[in-house]
């Protein structure tokens, strides 16, 4: 195929430079006043053709299609613009009329003055207004003149009003010349528009032929790489033939060789009495090595916590995890009409197949992923328009602990939160919390799907503590757990565990200074004997749950949840071997926290006071437990007996021996993928690289020795 013609774009711009100049000369002349010949000079008589009224000047339209203007019996004052002058109006008198003024041109728009139509492509929303005003007055003082003109039209004698009634005509005629070559002018500017973008189709069909011949050359070349690969395939297959007929010449020999084991394996017999009683010797000794071990186990397992939580102290006592959730086909309905590809809105609405790859890649942002070794960065972009009308792309970076990609399975990102769960059962009080805006993921990555593997961090983290537990058994520790399932909504501390009915009871926050350990009076807390039934209470807590529907999220979590699960370990020992009494004591929270968004997006009209009286509490107490974050974090910078202020929320005062300097925090960010919540997902990034940059100390082990 010919390659394109270079010389496309010199013509493009020669093309362009003459229209444009066509069109200034056509607007120069627009501009000019028309000179009109003397009436009653060249013009033969003839009789005098009815005039026309008001009404019909107001509403019938000529040939151009352009209003025609009203009689000169009633004077109307020019259109006020912010670039034009005003000019007076004309005074009422016996004396005939004058005839109007030219109209007038400005340096921001083309303004028409007289009884035309005002046209201002420079004006704001608020000139606009000021505008308006300006014309509603005008219309008052036109018909109070209106009302004196047409008294005194009718004291004026016949001939004059003839006269004046012929000029008014002269004048529309005008006036309907001059609009229809602006019409004109205005076809000519698309005629250049539509010239131009013909151009620039050219220019993007060259191109694409360009790359079409690009891949038949990638195709031809790939094809020769198969046929190469048949080549080698079939030499391989000739070897492996060679291969099979020299093993059937081995089986042949290795029969003759069975013979003679076999006649080898009874002599073998005879000895084996002899390696019996070597054997029975051997057990002996092993089974004083394996009481050695197990008391050697006991002793490494302390080790084994120690060197287990210095790894997640240099890792960092509060770390931030960011994870991005694919965009769902739920999506698609709901974006539907942002859609610019043609028909895509209409056939997702009807219920007809799309293209789902391409409405994907025009509903998401541009979100990358540059370190694909270790997986600690993101990076969002976004592009905008100046005033000046020039496009401005801005290029945000932004590093964590991990960042997972909108494919990362749930079964990847516990991977990464179990070593904090193993420091739970070590004695350690962990903090896990989701955090992000409603309909980003936080429900689904901390309670997950009725499938097993999409189960999240709750159930999962409950699982690997009953299996870690079951196995602490065989180093001499025994362990019982206990949970609760909290909802705080509108700073109230409701019981999703409860039998009875929400705020039937007052649920008050206790802290015990001298154990650390956080209790709420009038809760269920449930033992726990499997991690089966603690599926079972999740169902129930989801249920029960505050949920409604914002403008972001058809179903929003419109509360934070709280998950407690308390866990407590004594060293018994090992059958023969005595344990050491030590106990331990844990506690995991695992937070689910509402949908973080600003007022103006999740409620536009402000028409549900109940959905927003809401939305500012959990917007109240994220405010409060970024403001804890930040303050642990100044404290453990300079040090010193700074205030936390933990009594500003009921979530930061639940969660106070949870987020101090005795406990391991991780907060997992859930980003949206659309580019409409783009806004939102910058602030959540902000606010956790906040918190990431924060230190708040060293945890402590809680340890009790009987």
């Amino acid at each position: 195929m010919a390659d394109a013609d270079p010389s496309l774009p010199v013509r493009a711009t020669n093309n362009s430079l003459k229209r444009k100049a066509i069109i200034e000369e056509d607007e120069e002349a627009v501009d000019q006043p028309r000179k009109l010949p003397a009436i009653g000079a060249t013009r033969p008589n003839r009789p005098l053709q009815p005039s026309r009224t008001a009404t019909n000047l107001n509403t019938s339209r000529g040939a151009t299609g352009v209003a025609l203007p009203k009689p000169l019996t009633k004077p109307k004052a020019p259109a006020l613009t912010r670039s034009t002058r005003g000019t007076s109006a004309p005074p009422v008198s016996s004396k005939p009329l004058s005839r109007p003024t030219a109209p007038s041109r400005t340096t921001a728009g083309r303004v028409v003055s007289g009884s035309g139509p005002v046209r201002s492509t420079g004006g704001r929303p608020s000139d606009d207004k000021r505008f308006q005003e300006l014309q509603t007055q005008l219309t008052s003082i036109e018909e109070a003149r209106a009302a004196d003109a047409a008294r005194l039209a009718a004291d004026m004698e016949a001939e004059r009003s003839k006269v004046a009634e012929l000029q008014a005509n002269h004048l529309a005629l005008s006036r309907e010349l001059a609009t229809a070559k602006s019409q004109e002018l205005n076809q000519r500017r698309e005629l250049v528009h539509a010239s131009d973008e013909i151009e620039n189709l050219k220019k993007k069909h060259s191109m694409e032929v360009m790359d079409l011949e690009m891949d038949v050359k990638k195709r031809d070349r790939e094809l020769r790489e198969v046929n190469e690969d048949l080549r080698i395939c079939r030499a391989d297959l000739e070897r492996e033939r060679e291969t099979v007929s020299s093993l059937k010449n081995t089986i042949t020999h290795q029969s003759t060789a069975h013979l003679t084991i076999t006649t080898q394996n009874n002599a073998l017999r005879h000895s084996r009495q002899l390696c019996i009683s070597e054997l029975t010797l051997k057990l002996e000794t092993a089974q004083k090595q394996v009481d050695d071990m197990k008391k050697e186990a006991m002793e490494s397992e302390l080790v084994r916590r120690k060197l287990h939580n210095m790894v997640q102290e240099l890792k960092g006592n509060i770390r931030v995890f960011c994870r991005v959730r694919p965009v769902l086909p739920s999506d698609l309905t709901t974006y539907a009409g942002s859609l610019s590809s043609p028909g895509s809105s209409t056939s997702s609405a009807s219920g007809g197949s799309i293209d789902f790859d391409k409405a994907k890649e025009e509903l998401q942002a541009s979100l990358s992923y540059p370190d694909q070794r270790d997986h600690k960065e993101i990076v969002v972009s976004s592009s905008s328009s100046s005033a000046t009308g020039q496009e401005r792309k801005e290029i945000y970076n932004f590093a964590f602990d991990r960042v997972f990609e909108p494919d990362s399975t749930q079964a990847e990102v516990f991977e990464e939160i179990s070593q904090l769960a193993q420091s739970c059962v070590d004695g350690y009080n962990v903090c896990i919390f989701a955090y992000g805006q409603t309909g980003s993921g936080k429900s689904f990555t901390m309670e997950g799907g009725a499938s097993e593997s999409s189960s999240g961090m709750i159930p999962r983290a409950v699982e690997q503590m009953f299996r870690v537990a079951e196995d602490m058994k065989t180093r001499g520790w025994e362990y019982k757990m206990e949970g609760q399932f909290l909802e705080i909504y509108n700073e109230t501390v409701n019981d999703l565990l409860g039998k009875g009915e929400f705020d039937k009871k007052k649920h008050e926050i206790k802290h015990d200074p001298k154990t650390g350990s956080t209790r709420v009076t009038d809760v269920e807390v449930v033992q726990l004997s499997s991690p089966s039934q603690v599926r079972s209470l999740l169902a129930i807590a989801q249920s029960r749950r505050s949920m409604a529907a914002t403008l972001m999220n058809e179903r929003s979590s419109r509360s934070h949840s709280v998950f407690t699960l308390r866990i407590s370990g004594v060293n018994v020992g090992i059958d023969d071997c005595p344990g050491t009494g030590e106990k331990c004591e844990g506690s995991l929270n695992l937070v689910d926290l509402a949908g973080s968004e600003r007022l103006n997006v999740s409620f536009a009209n402000g028409a549900d006071k109940e959905r927003v009286k809401e939305t500012q509490s959990i917007n109240k107490s994220l405010s409060a437990l970024g403001d804890v974050i930040a303050a642990l974090g100044e404290k453990g910078e300079k040090g010193g007996d700074k205030h936390i202020p933990y009594r500003n929320s009921k979530l930061t005062y639940l969660l106070q021996n949870s987020l101090s300097g005795n406990s391991k925090t991780l907060m997992v960010l859930n980003l949206s993928p659309l580019a409409a919540h783009l806004q939102e997902s910058l602030t959540s990034l902000r606010f956790a690289t906040k918190v990431n940059n924060t230190t708040i100390g060293t945890a402590k082990k809680q340890t009790r020795v009987s």
